[in-house]
């Protein structure tokens, strides 16, 4: 995947979990801005945007209400408190130093009942697995669950605690890109009673509110 493709994604499958009466949103690693211009075009929404680089912040710019360029995790971005009725962190949180001191912040910038929704890679996934404990391989690739830019892996428990323990209470936790298992794989499923269910995901949504 090349550069351009990289901060150009839709994101469509992630629509269905953002809120439908969510009038103000913020996208945070909004990209080229392709997933706020579908919020703003589809819902009429007031999409804002946080994107790390400056010239795809710039893109953003073009299609969003406001676009801040920087990093959410060291502080040079203020935003107004109690503002959003949803802040969207598609593919971010797991490219953070500190993803629980950036959720414990972002309480204070939703208004009442506001929800945070994210998707994470799963490190469960049955890729993931075959090539750890059949192939002995563990690397890193351009983009997917083993992104090289990422800092921090979850599982399913994982991502549930990391919300839990910022100061959030899940709503709703559903796997997504799924992938199909093999007969050696479903049979090695059933013999475990399905406890490997979780990883025909490639990816986690979480849909988490703040608690009072």
């Amino acid at each position: 995947m090349n550069t351009n493709q990289y901060y150009q994604h839709g994101r469509e499958e992630m629509l269905r979990f953002v809120p439908s009466g969510a009038t103000t949103i913020l996208d945070i690693g909004c990209g080229a801005g392709e997933f706020g211009r579908i919020l703003k075009t589809r819902r009429g929404s007031e999409v804002w945007g946080v994107e790390l680089v400056p010239e795809v912040a710039s893109v953003a710019a073009g299609k969003l209400d406001r676009v801040f360029a920087g990093n959410i995790e060291t502080g040079e971005i203020t935003l107004p408190d109690g503002y959003f009725d949803c802040v969207i962190c598609n593919d971010v949180l797991e490219h953070m130093v500190d993803p629980w001191r950036v959720l414990s912040m972002l309480r204070s910038k939703l208004r009442a009942n506001g929800v945070v929704v994210s998707s994470i890679p799963n490190i469960r996934y049955f890729q993931i697995l075959k090539d750890l404990v059949v192939r002995k391989k563990w690397e890193y690739k351009d983009n997917g669950v083993l992104d090289r830019t990422h800092l921090r892996f979850f599982t399913v428990n994982g991502v549930r605690d990391l919300f839990e323990t910022s100061g959030y209470q899940v709503v709703t936790l559903e796997g997504i890109d799924k992938c199909d298992f093999s007969w050696k794989f479903k049979l090695l499923n059933g013999m475990l009673l399905n406890r490997l269910d979780d990883t025909r995901y490639s990816k986690f949504v979480c849909v988490a509110r703040a608690n009072v």
